[in-house]
């Protein structure tokens, strides 16, 4: 298994510019066959499930994608536009789910550690499963070292993903694979949360995605929450009081 490479770091994240291999690159000039990039959308929501992406690097890809940037970057269409690019351009790609119910009875840490397994899940059903992982932030919440006391590896849907993970910070922003992958996550729980919406029409899943957009929390005032609400977190007090990060509308 690769360590994380000893090389010169990459450009600083900008968002104006397009994320690049250098990481990935390295990744490989270290050892690792197959790079996969990974990241997570929906940490932050009231609603919904938290949602992983991979996209595992064919070796040797030279190449980025035009126009690729970090979902957050990127409008609906453009966003939706890419993902049959993506799934061109890379060896393989999952995107993997952990609902509502399975947070409030893991964490949230222990729930994206099962989105993300899920994810590299679908990859290795896809032919591709990487020897590592290249994770968007500080923590490591993709091992089951991780969390040990949260989750239960007996539990799993499917054999755990046992390779090596390195953490960079921002890398959703200059790692391609990581952008890549936050935009196929992105894609798919949106479509979720647009379909939940429609037998929900008051909570505005439509446009605010589940997240403490103001119309979403003055619902829940008036209605309480739903079977698709994490009944663990605190609905009805300010945004910085309900998790992570409870801002408005198409947040990550």
């Amino acid at each position: 298994m690769a360590p994380e490479p000893r090389t010169a770091r990459p450009p600083a994240a900008h968002p104006g510019r397009a994320p690049g291999l250098a990481v990935e690159r390295s990744l490989q000039e270290a050892g690792a066959h197959r790079v996969g990039g990974m990241d997570e959308v929906g940490r932050g929501a009231l609603a919904g499930p938290v949602t992983a992406g991979v996209v595992v690097l064919r070796p040797g890809t030279a190449r980025g994608i035009p126009g690729l940037r970090d979902s957050k970057l990127l409008s609906p269409a453009r966003r939706e536009a890419l993902v049959p690019r993506i799934r061109s351009w890379c060896a393989a790609s999952g995107v993997g789910h952990a609902s509502p119910q399975e947070i409030d009875r893991l964490g949230l840490t222990a729930a994206l550690h099962l989105a993300g397994q899920r994810a590299l899940a679908a990859a290795t059903r896809g032919g591709a499963a990487p020897d590592v992982v290249l994770l968007d932030g500080r923590h490591d919440w993709l091992t089951a070292d991780a969390a040990p006391s949260l989750f239960d590896p007996a539990a799993a849907d499917e054999p755990l993903w046992t390779g090596t993970v390195v953490t960079r910070v921002k890398a959703d922003l200059t790692c391609a694979s990581v952008a890549a992958a936050s935009v196929l996550a992105k894609v798919e729980r949106d479509r979720i949360m647009r379909e939940l919406s429609g037998d929900w029409p008051q909570y505005g899943w439509e446009s605010n995605k589940g997240y403490g957009a103001a119309g979403h929390r003055a619902a829940l005032e008036e209605g309480g929450p739903t079977p698709h609400h994490r009944l663990s977190w605190r609905l009805t007090r300010p945004a910085t009081a309900a998790g992570p990060s409870t801002s408005g509308d198409e947040t990550t």
